[in-house]
C-alpha cells in the first residue's frame, strides 16, 4: 500500500492505523448490522467472513489472510452486509474510513489501490458462481490461496488450511465428504500431501490447469 507514496504521505497513513488484538478463535472483528465506520487489514491470522440465512443455515463468503483487508464491502451502506470472525489467533491494522477517504482524495497512489482492493474483492465473489465440478472448485481454491500468500511473501506451495473442512466445503458449494474424498483423491494422484491442516502442493502445473477455467471466469 505504501509503494509510491513519499514521506508525508506515509505519515499521514500512518495516523490513521489503530493496531487491534490478538482476538483468539471465535472472537468477532464485527457483526452484520454493526455501524460501518473501520475498514480493517488483516496483520496475522485468518478472518472468515459469512452470514446467516432466516432459517439460520450459515454461508460462507470468504476467508481473508494476511496482508488482505476487510470491511470493504460495507462501503455502500452504513452498516456491515456480513460477519467476520478469526479462525485462529487474529492482529489487525483498522481505518478509519472517512478520514482515509479524506486522505484517498489528496493521494492518486492511495485511492488507486483501494480500487484495485474492491475489484479484487468482488472478482472473488464471482470466481466460484459458475457450474464447475468438484474437483475444479477445489483446485481453484488451493492455488488461489497459493497465489495470495506468494504475493504476501509466504510459501505458495507449503501452508496451512486454517479453516475447517467445513468452512471449505460451505464457501466451495459442496458437502463436507465431497471436499475430503476431492482432497484424498488429489493426494493419491500426487498432486498434494495432506498433514492435517498443512498442505504441501507437489503438482503445481496439473492443479494450475485444472483450475484454469476457473480463474479465468
Amino acid at each position: 500500500m505504501s509503494e509510491g507514496m513519499d514521506k508525508r504521505a506515509l505519515s499521514d497513513l500512518h495516523v490513521l492505523v489503530e493496531h487491534v488484538g490478538p482476538l483468539r478463535a471465535g472472537e468477532h472483528v464485527f457483526r452484520e448490522g454493526d455501524p460501518f465506520e473501520v475498514i480493517a487489514a488483516v496483520r496475522a491470522g485468518t478472518v472468515k467472513t459469512y452470514v446467516v440465512d432466516p432459517d439460520g443455515r450459515e454461508h460462507v463468503l470468504g476467508f481473508h489472510l494476511p496482508g488482505e483487508v476487510i470491511g470493504l464491502n460495507a462501503i455502500d451502506g452504513e452498516h456491515y452486509p456480513c460477519n467476520a470472525v478469526a479462525l485462529d489467533t487474529v492482529m489487525l491494522c483498522r481505518f478509519s474510513f472517512p478520514k482515509i477517504s479524506v486522505l484517498a482524495a489528496k493521494l492518486p497512489g492511495l485511492q488507486k489501490h483501494l480500487f484495485r482492493l474492491l475489484s479484487r474483492d468482488i472478482g472473488r465473489a464471482v470466481m466460484l458462481a459458475g457450474d464447475w465440478t468438484a474437483d475444479q472448485r477445489m483446485a481453484a481454491f488451493l492455488i488461489g490461496i497459493s497465489r495470495r500468500l506468494a504475493a504476501r511473501g509466504f510459501s505458495p506451495l507449503r501452508f496451512q488450511l486454517t479453516m475447517a473442512r467445513t468452512d471449505i466445503a460451505n464457501y466451495l458449494r459442496l458437502a463436507p465428504e465431497t471436499v475430503s474424498r476431492v482432497l484424498k483423491r488429489f493426494q493419491e494422484d500426487g498432486l498434494l500431501q495432506v498433514d492435517r491442516r498443512e498442505v504441501e502442493l507437489v503438482g503445481m502445473v496439473r492443479l494450475e490447469a485444472l483450475a484454469g477455467a476457473v480463474l479465468r471466469a
